[in-house]
């Protein structure tokens, strides 16, 4: 057993080396050129940001693991010789809330603060925003917890008389107790007035923990709705518009123009609301153009890449446009491997939780079977469906950032991502992988059963007084999968048109 157990303690360590150098492989091939060798702070909290992330969707497994360290000892003090799993749990949720709500927008602040201004100047700046922020939640967080920082329990008063040790038992459905008397000592047969409301008072980490899962999953529920369906179907149309062929080079020569004229509108608009922002009229009308101006540059983005792939130029043209050829398959490919992903997400949400009783334990029960044949096959299909839903979250804020107003986007491309476009989604992967932590725990709740993750998530969460009834009639997993369905239907009716180029650009007056 406690051979088992430093297994668990080496494998835990390697794995968290082992994320801290991919998220820095994935920073320096994912920078913008122009942030090389500068911004090693926003650079930090990033790579600190995704690790905290992605360990904290890995802990569920290893909680699961550690769970099993001791379900087969021989002796009580065996599982005291485990991962204290739920002070992790507290330790990485309570660094994840002063990352999403401190230090990220610090960052945020400090990397897009005027750089005409001195870094004091920047850095006072940004300390403002952020005291002024810490001051509010600090205030909200200790008057929500004084007030309504409580946990009801449904409890069930059972009791029975006491007698002497028979030599035979005689229970029947008739005779449930020992003894005569009224007593009531099956929770099946009570009756309704014997439930009861324990109240106990939470612990105030736990609150945090509970206060930021409710935010993230507000945004779990509509961008991982939402995504859940239009990162499968995105990539399997993408493959439908791909270009079929080579162009000529004149066509390719009037598209180059009228793409170059395209540019100089941008860069005139860009240049009048730099201008604008200088003088201090930051309006409504201010930040439409923005928008307008960012929708634009990224369609301009597409174009101008989509005009490359067909009209591979060079000496390896021919390869290249092979290439590009195996790159549409690929996205076809990985585009029905998620889309069986995405309907057995949806299928088992619907199958096991939504319906009640459940009709069936499902992917429950197929991570079980996996765990049978080889020990971490389940533990690794387990992993990758949390994972899935992580990036289900990043797709559904981009496909609704190009479509909403009031959505900041902030596109992620391979060598051309700035940090305040890191800093931003490195902040939504922390606040939403809570709720897909909670999520999973209770989705999976078969499967990880009797976890610290599920002492957290799935009793006290789901008791937390004010907000129990939006776990208890599963809300965010309603409004999940009515947003998926809505986006399946969006995509099949409008997903493979290819984007029309718009006209000339001009700021809205």
């Amino acid at each position: 057993m406690g051979d088992f157990n430093l297994a668990l303690v080496i494998v835990a360590i390697v794995v968290c080396i082992l994320v801290f150098i991919f998220n820095v492989y994935l920073l320096v091939n994912y920078q913008h050129p122009d942030d090389a060798n500068q911004a090693y702070f926003p650079k930090f909290v990033v790579v600190l940001g995704l690790s905290i992330a992605a360990i904290s969707i890995l802990m569920l497994p290893a909680d699961v693991a550690n769970r099993q360290a001791c379900r087969h000892a021989i002796y009580n003090g065996a599982c005291n010789l485990t991962l204290p799993m739920k002070d992790l749990w507290l330790a990485i949720y309570i660094v994840d809330a002063i990352l999403v709500f401190f230090v990220i927008p610090f960052a945020m602040f400090y990397y897009e603060g005027d750089q005409d201004k001195s870094v004091g100047k920047r850095i006072k700046s940004a300390l403002l925003w952020v005291v002024t922020t810490a001051i509010v939640c600090a205030l909200l967080l200790g008057i929500l917890y004084g007030l309504v920082g409580k946990v009801d329990f449904t409890v069930r008063h059972l009791s029975s008389s006491t007698t002497n040790f028979p030599t035979s038992w005689d229970f029947s459905s008739g005779q449930q107790c020992i003894g005569n008397g009224a007593h009531q000592c099956s929770a099946y047969s009570a009756n309704p007035s014997s439930e009861k409301t324990w109240t106990m008072r939470t612990t105030f980490p736990e609150y945090v923990v509970a206060l930021a899962t409710i935010v993230g999953s507000v945004l779990f529920a509509i961008f991982g709705g939402v995504g859940i369906a239009c990162l499968p179907l995105g990539l399997i149309f993408s493959f439908i518009r791909r270009p079929k062929a080579v162009i000529t080079r004149s066509q390719y020569i009037k598209e180059a123009t009228e793409l170059g004229k395209k540019a100089r509108e941008l860069k005139k608009a860009a240049d009048a609301l730099h201008q604008e922002e200088r003088s201090g009229s930051k309006g409504r009308k201010w930040r439409k153009n923005v928008k307008a101006v960012e929708k634009e540059l990224l369609q301009l983005e597409e174009d101008v890449k989509l005009l490359e792939e067909m009209y591979p130029q060079g000496e390896k043209a021919e390869t290249s446009w092979a290439l590009t050829v195996l790159g549409y398959l690929a996205k076809l490919v990985l585009g029905i491997i998620g889309l069986i992903v995405s309907v057995a997400w949806v299928a088992h949400i619907i199958i096991y939780r939504l319906i009640n009783p459940p009709l069936h334990p499902f992917l429950n029960e197929v991570f079980i079977k996996l765990d049978d044949l080889w020990g971490l096959l389940g533990t690794a299909a387990f992993a990758f469906f949390c994972f899935y839903l992580l990036l289900a979250v990043i797709a559904g804020a981009m496909m609704l950032g190009l479509r909403l107003v009031f959505i900041t986007i902030h596109p992620m491309k391979w060598g051309a991502t700035l940090m305040n476009s890191f800093l931003f989604n490195v902040g939504l992967i922390l606040l939403c992988s809570i709720s897909v932590i909670q999520f999973c725990s209770t989705a999976f709740g078969y499967y990880a059963q009797a976890t610290a993750a599920q002492e957290i998530f799935g009793h006290t969460l789901q008791s937390l007084r004010g907000i129990r009834y939006l776990y208890k009639y599963n809300v965010f997993q309603i409004a999940f999968v009515v947003l998926a369905g809505l986006t399946f239907v969006y995509y099949v009716a409008f997903g493979w048109r290819r984007k029309k180029r718009s006209g000339r650009f001009q700021l809205s007056s």
